[in-house]
């Protein structure tokens, strides 16, 4: 991963426009290819991005400012990032992460769906549980009533950090000549709108799942209405 820290424009142009004034900023390049501009506040969020894949190009604008183009490589998107001033620049390695340790109710709402597959989509069927990637484990791997490969990524919370997640996984699942075709299900108690919106831009269906009634605790036959 690499760590800049730098007084820095910058410039999104795709199927939206976005810009951030000059503004000393935390910048991270990240080995799967991925491009973050982060300020001091905005809790974990970055303010802008580009996912992988893309493409990242140093360069030096006419003027003579460091110029970074990061270009998708699936759309015409790009992310411009104009350097006045580098503060800190760092590279590290930081091995292979083990992937996220999911707390009790996140692993029962995975084990729930795993034994009621339907509740993702009429024909759903388990193929398996922990599904690896090169860069950790989908949650589940279904098929659907066509036989296609379903990749299923399991929040309490639906957000678009785990949206990004899942597409990360859908990049790699669809290289695999033996899955692909291979869409998307991401699957929460709650889904936020902007996750919902990006993850219906990028093809991905979202499921709202409720975790009371896949327990068997909410019992529609004792409800009054």
């Amino acid at each position: 991963m690499r760590v800049v820290i730098a007084r820095c424009q910058v410039d999104y142009a795709g199927r939206l426009t976005a810009h951030l004034p000059l503004a000393t900023r935390l910048i991270m390049v990240k080995a799967d290819g991925s491009v973050l501009v982060h300020s001091d506040g905005g809790s974990y969020k970055p303010l802008n991005w580009m996912s992988p894949p893309c493409r990242l190009r140093e360069g030096v604008a006419e003027d003579g400012v460091i110029e970074w183009t990061v270009s998708a490589t699936k759309s015409d998107d790009t992310l411009r990032i104009r350097i006045e001033e580098i503060l800190h620049d760092s590279s590290h390695d930081l091995g292979v992460d083990p992937g996220l340790q999911k707390d009790g109710v996140e692993k029962h709402l995975q084990e729930l769906l795993a034994e009621h597959t339907a509740a993702l989509g009429e024909g759903m069927s388990l193929v398996r549980r922990e599904h690896m990637t090169a860069i950790g484990p989908v949650d589940l791997l279904c098929r659907d009533a066509a036989g296609a490969s379903v990749a299923v990524e399991i929040k309490r919370r639906g957000e678009i950090d785990g949206v990004e997640q899942l597409t990360r996984y859908l990049e790699l699942m669809n290289r695999d000549p033996a899955l692909r075709p291979v869409r998307g299900i991401f699957a929460a108690q709650e889904i936020k709108p902007q996750a919902r919106v990006l993850a219906e831009d990028r093809g991905i269906t979202c499921v709202v799942v409720d975790y009371d009634e896949l327990r068997g605790i909410d019992d529609p036959s004792l409800r009054l209405f």
